[in-house]
């Protein structure tokens, strides 16, 4: 299994390449999607809803607080770089075991 979507920083803090599906029924982690990690959103691509969804549903799945979770790139594209601090070895494994 490769984890090319997800990286380590020199920091400590996680970087995500995410490719992201808004408008679905649910939140939801999908699988790879090439070299980045699809997840489904239920918010609508509209005013930041999307990109607030899924940093708020990021941290609930790290257990870290939303202001750990931040955009790098893609704010209009479905192609999204996030960075997470403060995740800990154990949230690591479940975020590797995804893909």
């Amino acid at each position: 299994m490769s984890a090319d979507w997800l990286r380590e920083a020199a920091d400590g803090g996680l970087v995500l390449t995410l490719h992201v599906q808004p408008g679905a029924k649910k939140t939801e982690f999908v699988g790879l999607h090439g070299e980045a990690m699809k997840i489904r959103l239920a918010a609508p691509p509209v005013d930041g809803k999307a990109n607030a969804a899924l940093c708020a549903f990021l941290a609930a799945f790290c257990n870290v607080p939303k202001s750990a979770v931040a955009l790098i790139s893609g704010e209009t594209s479905r192609a999204k770089r996030v960075r997470v601090d403060g995740a800990t070895a154990e949230v690591l494994a479940r975020l590797r075991a995804l893909g």
